[in-house]
């Protein structure tokens, strides 16, 4: 499943930057209409998710079976380079766009289902970090492989010294057919695990529901995420990692470019690159050991470490610089990514406790942050571009001027400074501490096991139940007196 991942590394998009040569508008609207389709895409997964009814799969897995040939066949086509001269642009925005939304429609239920393989605090945050783990560890096996395929492609200077008059003519006329059959060869290797990696997701877990949790009627999706929208622990959580994980994308996206244009370190970009993969997968156990023993809560401000790391590197964008600060942007991004996945159940855990607790929110509360996600990340990277295109940035030139050079260290530099220093500003008023998390934890530990307060059927409810926290219905003598339990409302 790690190809399924928006972690560190090589994005499917990057294919534009390198064989079509689209212009900087052009690729800006690639990435911003493909990112708000997929963002788009979030609320509608979340809602049909939530009323997806239970199979002998579960009711996530069947989702993840389903989407994932029609994704490996999208991805395909994403590298697939039509003779339709200036009309690439729609080519990859119409599948760019597809791509992303079949991707959450995977990656809803995929990211939803580690609330359903168990109950326990400590194995989900385990299972998480495992996740995450295998997801950067298959970033970068993918991202190996794809290179060596392709590895003859690129084998002539990339900037000849002649001036390139026309970019975009010069250089997609220089794509051989030889140079499009190996991509090709290699979108198929990468595709071709997107059904792999499914099913044996589907052979080697099991969904289980909480014994806590019962439903009598099902909660529209607009009630379910105004329920969740006005939980305060969420917005907190939500509103952190919208500039922290815009911050990511951009230091992500520009930095080939910072290194081409800004910086004399072209022929260590494919290095710095798989340093940053390195050190993610490297780093994701130690951080997960590490949360386990000071807390969440505390353990976010290693985010911080892009901070110091970001503004050195556009200050002094030398060799051993970039190396260094390759490390430790690699550890931050892999604190980044694992910090939201693992605070997510704890969240929703908290408001089963002292909210509404039905069923199907689950996949509301992932897919909802998803689309915030989503939604930043394609705001500041088409505001990212739209700002290099204004500097005077020229797709394919290999002389760029100052402007673009400055406006490349603001984006590498200030721009995910001011973000991530932002988003731990919002994240230390985080209200769920370690404290808060295990009395939650011990509590509904404590509501599935002992007998509850109030026993109710279809046809009657006791007075004294209320759906706060502190009363559920009893599925063993419900079960015993040949009832359907359920909830009462009052």
């Amino acid at each position: 499943m790690a190809t399924s991942t928006r972690g560190p590394g090589p994005q499917p998009l990057e294919k534009e930057e390198d064989l079509p040569q689209i212009p900087a508008v052009q690729a800006s609207l690639v990435v911003f209409v493909g990112k708000l389709l997929g963002a788009a895409a979030d609320p509608a997964a979340g809602f049909i998710i939530s009323r997806s009814p239970r199979t002998a799969l579960g009711r996530l897995t069947p989702w993840i079976l389903g989407c994932s040939p029609f994704l490996a066949l999208t991805y395909f086509f994403l590298w697939f380079l039509p003779p339709i001269g200036r009309l690439q642009g729609l080519w990859y925005a119409a599948f760019y766009g597809l791509f992303q939304a079949l991707s959450t429609l995977l990656q809803v239920p995929y990211s939803a289902l580690t609330m359903f393989l168990t109950q326990d605090q400590e194995e989900r945050d385990s299972a998480t970090a495992y996740r995450m783990t295998m997801e950067m560890a298959g970033t970068l096996t993918g991202a190996t492989v794809h290179g060596l395929i392709v590895a003859g492609a690129h084998k002539a200077p990339r900037c000849p010294e002649a001036n390139l008059t026309d970019p975009l003519l010069s250089v997609a006329s220089s794509i051989s057919p030889h140079t499009s059959q190996l991509y090709m060869i290699a979108a198929g290797v990468i595709a071709g695990t997107y059904p792999l990696c499914t099913a044996l997701l589907a052979l080697g877990t099991t969904e289980e529901d909480d014994g806590y949790i019962l439903e009598q009627r099902r909660v529209p999706f607009f009630q379910g995420l105004s329920h969740t929208l006005q939980h305060q622990p969420y917005q907190k959580l939500v509103a952190s990692f919208l500039f922290i994980s815009a911050a990511v994308q951009v230091q992500q996206s520009y930095l080939v470019l910072f290194c081409t244009h800004a910086a004399p370190l072209h022929s260590h970009m494919q290095n710095l690159v798989l340093l940053v993969l390195v050190a993610a997968v490297l780093s994701t156990p130690f951080w997960e050991w590490f949360l386990q023993r000071v807390g969440k809560k505390a353990v976010a401000y290693g985010i911080g470490a892009m901070v110091p790391s970001a503004l050195l590197l556009a200050a002094v964008p030398t060799a051993p610089v970039a190396y260094a600060v390759a490390f430790v942007s690699g550890t931050s991004i892999a604190l980044a990514s694992l910090l939201p996945w693992s605070m997510l159940p704890d969240i929703v855990d908290d408001f089963r406790l002292h909210k509404v607790p039905l069923k199907g929110l689950e996949t509301i509360f992932y897919s909802s942050y998803v689309f915030f996600t989503k939604l930043s990340g394609a705001g500041a990277l088409g505001i990212s571009t739209l700002s290099l295109e204004f500097a005077g940035y020229e797709s394919g030139s290999c002389k760029q001027s100052d402007k673009v050079v400055i406006m490349l260290k603001v984006l590498i530099g200030a721009v995910p400074t001011s973000m991530v220093l932002i988003g731990l500003g919002i994240l230390s008023v985080y209200p769920i501490t370690e404290q808060r998390r295990r009395e939650t934890a011990h509590r509904l530990d404590m509501l599935r096991r002992e007998v509850p307060v109030c026993l109710v059927t279809q046809s009657q409810c006791s007075p004294e139940w209320s759906h706060h926290s502190d009363a559920a219905p009893s599925l063993a003598k419900a079960r015993e007196s040949g009832s359907q339990p359920g909830f009462c409302w009052v």
